[in-house]
């Protein structure tokens, strides 16, 4: 098997509220929007996303959140000014930047159908 790309598949209740969050602060680009699904993507090394409407009352997750303890989680290099870029943009930072003990930073989106999106960058240890 030769794998040669990576999508996520969230099914959500408004795709169009989150392919806009993800492609306003996030810098995804869709490639595709139809019947209640839309397919974002990136030039860089991230996932791709595609994001599915519910069909229906057997298609939900089985959390009350809907999403079953799903986050996304992205790896990035300065994460400080991403901090403030999206303050400045307005996006709903549910955790602010923080250094985690085993020493990466990061910080916490939610976006409007309450995906959790974490942003990391790994820090070296001392000396290394």
């Amino acid at each position: 098997m030769n794998i040669i790309g990576t999508a996520v598949l969230l099914t959500i209740d408004d795709p169009a509220s989150s392919a806009r969050f993800f492609v306003s602060h996030l810098g995804y680009r869709e490639v595709l929007a139809a019947e209640g699904t839309t397919l974002l993507s990136r030039d860089d090394a991230a996932t791709d996303l595609v994001l599915r409407r519910h069909a229906g009352p057997g298609d939900r997750q089985p959390t009350s959140s809907g999403h079953a303890g799903v986050a996304i989680s992205f790896a990035v290099t300065g994460i400080h000014a991403e901090y403030q870029r999206l303050r400045r943009e307005g996006a709903r930072i549910t955790l602010p930047v923080h250094k985690k003990p085993w020493g990466e930073w990061a910080l916490q989106l939610t976006d409007p159908n309450g995906l959790v999106i974490q942003l990391v960058e790994w820090v070296p240890p001392t000396g290394a």
